[in-house]
């Protein structure tokens, strides 16, 4: 269970009023329970605790995979704090541990709704200062999580000790004690870094101080990123992402989170470009078979132009391909092999887990490549994106049809081209891709070595589907019946926890300040006259 090392309830007492003992006139009108409250539900004073006590979640996480690969992770993209909070609220309620669920920072999210410019691409345009911002909102709705909900606790505690319930007193004392936290691994998105190593370091401890503990580092040109299902994207050769890894590996070291974790994108399978051509220092290295993907052209002395670039490779002189922006090109059909040594060299820089973007989720396809890096790594593990930008119907229904086509099984009721139509929901096609697409992170955890599926823009289509229903119906002739049938009401029956707005806000935290502050005094909310007494 993922839980932070605190001392029981009870000691936590004992602790608070020796110190007020201890403490003398300081401590007047100081109660020593309300104290070990407060401490119990603010348990962790930093972002760098929370980093290191994510970490350690992380790697326990990840040894347990090792051990058994139907341990895989999951998480959800998610843009601000609030969301965030509720999904941790979710899982708590219908799961009962967080365990191996994690929170995904998406720099697309940042980039489309966090920046100060307003929507932007994934191209790294937006303040690198909004990625560790949105890391610490959303440690700060946790951890409020955290104390709303010990607030319930702590209120039904004194509610059996003023009935004289000890049997329930002592049932909630040790539900306190092993209360578990909202605080959860955030997987956070680093783009390309930002510009150079030195930048990247400067981020990475930024991200480190508001809670990350698990930093995702892409190998594109800081200043070409582009997001990784778009075209264009450009590519770095080993040394300059190598140094941008160690970059990060020293700001986790120097903040004391020596377990932090790096993950290593490559985007090199859509990849056709590179900025700059390796320095190759011995025949063979890195930096050789780096550029041995180039798309070249052998050439003689008397068939270069002024600035061309040239290499000898296998003793012949050749001539890069080369774009009329300066960009070089690689080989077309070379970027699973680019995919693969970029990742066994990654691994071997020092990251701790891979990421490859793919242009479809296709198990066989993930494996292969995984097959491939773990003969050279064998734990070699992936965090894998399961993109909204796939067509998940379409891609699986597609998959399936070749795949019985292939077979000589009889496909002639269905249209490829058409397999998106709504009347192959419920045909032996549409339910047997809907059978694969519910089984394909177990599948790819099993047979591609994915230990963390997470999906990257989740919350950003899913406020806009909900806004889109509850806009069409308010607005139009249900009016209210809008609202109260198609959100509070399915709130109510759900027992969905923000049909409490006001106490979700922290207004019965305030009540208890309130009340420590000024006692009798206290003007307290939740009183008789709150409507939110209509609900509960």
């Amino acid at each position: 269970m993922s839980q932070a090392k605190v001392a029981t309830y009870t000691d936590s007492v004992q602790a608070a009023d020796r110190l007020s003992q201890a403490a003398g006139p300081s401590w007047d009108r100081i109660d020593a329970e309300a104290v070990a409250r407060m401490r119990i539900q603010n348990r962790f004073q930093t972002g760098l605790d929370i980093a290191r006590y994510t970490a350690t979640i992380m790697r326990r996480d990840m040894a347990a995979y090792d051990g058994d690969s139907s341990q895989f992770t999951q998480s959800l993209g998610c843009w601000h704090g609030f969301i965030g909070q509720q999904q941790m609220i979710s899982v708590k309620k219908h799961f009962t541990s967080t365990r191996g669920k994690y929170l995904y920072l998406s720099g697309w999210m940042i980039a489309a709704l966090r920046s100060d410019f307003g929507p932007l691409p994934d191209q790294s345009m937006h303040e690198k200062t909004a990625v560790a911002s949105l890391i610490e909102e959303l440690y700060t709705f946790l951890r409020q999580a955290d104390a709303r909900e010990l607030g319930v606790l702590f209120h039904a505690l004194d509610g059996a000790v003023q009935a004289g319930n000890a049997l329930k007193e002592r049932d909630l004392i040790q539900q306190i004690d092993q209360y578990e936290t909202h605080i959860v691994p955030i997987i956070a998105d680093i783009d390309a870094g930002f510009g150079n190593a030195e930048a990247t370091y400067l981020l990475a401890k930024k991200m480190i101080e508001a809670g990350a503990c698990c930093i995702q580092l892409e190998n594109q040109v800081a200043d070409e990123k582009q997001c990784g299902h778009q075209d264009g994207k450009v590519t770095v050769p080993h040394e300059d992402f190598h140094a941008k890894i160690r970059a990060v590996r020293y700001a986790f070291l120097e903040l004391g989170v020596d377990d932090g974790i790096i993950v290593a994108r490559t985007d090199s399978l859509g990849a056709g470009l590179t900025k700059q051509i390796a320095k190759v220092r011995v025949a063979g290295d890195a930096a050789d078979q780096y550029n041995s993907f180039l798309d070249v052209e052998e050439v003689t002395p008397q068939m270069l132009n002024p600035g061309d670039v040239v290499l000898q490779q296998d003793g012949k002189l050749v001539r890069p391909k080369r774009l009329p922006s300066g960009l070089f090109m690689f080989r077309p059909g070379s970027g699973e092999d680019r995919c693969v040594f970029d990742c066994i060299a990654a691994l071997k820089a020092g990251a701790d887990l891979l990421w490859i973007e793919t242009e479809k989720p296709h198990v066989g396809q993930i494996g292969g490549m995984v097959d491939r890096i773990r003969a050279v790594i064998p734990t070699a593990k992936l965090v894998y994106n399961n993109s909204p930008s796939f067509n998940w119907t379409l891609s699986f229904r597609q998959q399936l049809f070749d795949e019985w086509s292939a077979a000589g099984t009889d496909v002639s009721a269905y249209s490829r081209a058409e397999l998106m139509q709504p009347s192959y929901d419920d045909s032996p096609l549409g339910l047997e891709a809907d059978r694969r697409i519910q089984q394909f992170q177990l599948d790819a955890a099993k047979n591609a070595g994915v230990f963390h599926h997470l999906i990257t823009l989740p919350t950003y289509h899913t406020a806009a589907l909900s806004t889109d229903n509850l806009a069409k119906a308010y607005f139009g002739t249900d009016g209210m019946l809008g609202y109260v049938a198609g959100v509070q009401r399915q709130e109510i029956r759900q027992g969905i926890a923000c049909v409490k707005h006001q106490q979700m806000s922290g207004s019965d935290i305030g009540d208890d300040h309130k009340e420590y502050f000024s006692g009798d005094n206290a003007l307290k909310a939740a009183g008789d006259d709150n409507t939110m007494n209509q609900f509960g």
